[in-house]
Order: structure tokens, then sequence, then C-alpha cells
């Protein structure tokens, strides 16, 4: 490539980062103006960015250089959010938390992947796609399927349909959440439990437990991060129930893996917490500007949702996922209502 070639593709991808994250940061603004009306601050500003976002993306032209900046929001600009919202947890009280929390996130992930390759299996879904469909339900979304796709050896687009298929119902069940909380008579603590345990990407976490307050949030963050920890070892697991299966290419190996590193931070910065280095005052800053920072990557993700992705994932892989997202949901929901205070 000549030099004034690669100057003008990186002019462009310059343009479009500026688009795309000065897209996010109208609507996140928008949506927490928004937030303050009454009936609307029920659903919180995170929800109504990804609201704004789908909307956005419907009825108004989204340029596709703006495309760059929309996914460094998206995932790049969520994971700088969610390390600020470790300034939010005390780390004794994670301790505390302990067993309940693993068994919690090990039995939605069970589900989640027994559930769904069933189901798949019974609608004649192609296994890999079902595989991929249950990780991202149970695990953590987009991420989880990008880890989990060389282990399973899937094709591209069945990558990129199970994505798609996460986006919608993590969205959709994220609303729902929201709308539902006032009703089912669940305390904060609980509601965190359910919302971390069983949405879909810890984007979707975040923005329906926060109908709950920080009681909620806190204990959701921790119970999400919990399954997006428990990823490795599953992803081990996948790769020996693929392997015999795999008779082409060389052999997966752990630098195929994606780890999650913005965990490491989010654990630094509750450490920082914990051990309170930090005025008061600085503190609270800085979460009120992961809160901004999270409420655009919200913007982002709706962004990325559009109507034209139901076309495309195909009705066995999208009921498949609703299927087992809906048994996910209502198993954790009884669970923790009748055994968990």
């Amino acid at each position: 490539m000549s030099t004034k070639s690669l100057a003008a593709t990186e002019g462009s991808q310059g343009l479009g980062l500026i688009q795309g994250v000065g897209l996010t940061i109208m609507l996140a603004l928008v949506a927490r103006q928004l937030a303050t009306l009454p009936i609307l601050n029920i659903m919180g500003s995170m929800v109504l960015a990804i609201l704004l976002g789908i909307a956005w993306r419907s009825l108004m032209a989204v340029p596709a250089t703006a495309e760059v900046g929309i996914n460094y929001a998206s995932k790049k600009i969520l994971r700088y959010g969610i390390i600020l919202m470790g300034l939010r947890l005390d780390i004794p009280k994670i301790i505390a938390a302990g067993p309940r929390v693993i068994i919690l996130d090990a039995l939605a992930i069970f589900l989640a992947m027994v559930v769904i390759t069933f189901l798949g299996q019974k609608v004649g879904l192609n296994k890999k796609l079902a595989t991929l469909i249950a990780a991202g339900t149970g695990i953590c979304g987009a991420a989880a399927i990008a880890a989990v796709a060389p282990v399973v050896r899937s094709r591209d687009d069945e990558t990129a349909v199970a994505v798609a298929i996460i986006a919608l119902l993590g969205t959709l069940f994220t609303i729902i959440y929201t709308l539902l909380y006032p009703v089912i008579n669940l305390t904060p603590y609980q509601y965190g439990l359910f919302s971390g345990s069983s949405l879909h990407e810890l984007a979707h976490v975040i923005a329906a437990a926060q109908a709950g307050g920080s009681a909620s949030t806190d204990i959701a963050i921790l119970v999400k991060l919990g399954r997006v920890a428990l990823l490795v070892p599953v992803a081990l697991l996948l790769g020996i129930i693929f392997a015999p299966r795999n008779k082409t290419g060389a052999g997966w190996n752990w630098r195929q893996l994606q780890v999650p590193w913005f965990i490491f931070g989010f654990l630094a910065l509750s450490g920082l917490n914990t051990m309170a280095i930090l005025p008061v005052s600085l503190t609270a800053t800085l979460i009120q500007g992961g809160v901004f920072l999270l409420t655009m990557a919200m913007a982002g993700l709706g962004l990325n949702v559009s109507l034209e992705m139901i076309k495309r994932v195909g009705t066995r892989g999208l009921v498949t996922g609703l299927v087992g997202s809906v048994v996910l949901s209502l198993t954790l929901f009884l669970v923790i209502a009748s055994l968990i205070s």
C-alpha cells in the first residue's frame, strides 16, 4: 500500500472514530436528560440509550465510516466504564458473597449450555451455531462467542449469526427486566443476582440492574464477572468435546482464547476503594464518569442492533436462543426468589 493510500485509510478511520464516538456521546447526553423525566426515570439512562441507539439505526442514516467509532464505544469504552465501576465495590463484600455466587454462575452456564444445545438439536440447528448461542447466553455474550468460536471451529457466518442473536435477545431481555422490576417482588440484592446470572452481555446486566439502584448493580456486576471468569474452564471443556470431530488444521491453543483483561482493572479499583485511598469526592466523580461511559456504550450497543438483523439470523436460531433465554430466566428467578434472601 502506498504512503498516500495508507494516510487516506488512517484518515478515514480517524473520521469514523470521531463520528461514531460523537454519536454515542450525543445519544448518551439525550438519554441522561430523558432519564430525569417521570416514568422514563424508571428505565434509567442506560436502557434509554439502547432504545435511542436502535431508533437512530432504524430511522436515520448511519455513515458506514462511523461503524469503527460505534464499535469502539460498545466494546472499548464499555470496558473503561466497567473498570471505573470497580470503585463501587468493597472486596470484603465480594468475599462474603462467595459460594452462592459461584454456584449461581455455574448453574446459569450449565442450564444455558444444556437447554440451548438440546433445543438446537430438536429443531435441526447446526450444532456449532447452537453451542455459540449457548455460550453467548450462559457466559458473556459476544466475548464468549468470539472465544469459543475457534474451539468449535465455527464458520465466520455462524459466529456472526450467533453474535446477532445475542445482541437482539440481550437488548430485548434488558428492557423486559427493567419494566418488570417494580412488579416481580425481588429485593434490590435479589434483582442484582437475577440480572447478573441470567442476562447475556455485561452491558445488558449493568443496564438492567440500574433499575434496582447501586445495591443491584454492585452484586449484578460481581455475579456477571463470575460467569466471565468461568469462560476459561468452559472453553477447555468444549475443546475436549469437539476435538475428536476436528479433522482439519492445527489444534486449538491458549492464544486463541480472549482473556477479559479489564476484569483485573475492575478488581484493582475495587481494592483502592476497599482501602479508602482515594478521596470520597474523587471516587464519586470517577463513578459518575464511569456511568456516563457505560451509557455511551449502551448507545453503541443499540446502534449495532438493526431490524435487518432479524432477517439475517434465521427463525430457528432466534427461537432456540429465545426459548433457552426464557428457560434460564424463569429457572434462576425461581431459585433466587425461593432460596436466596
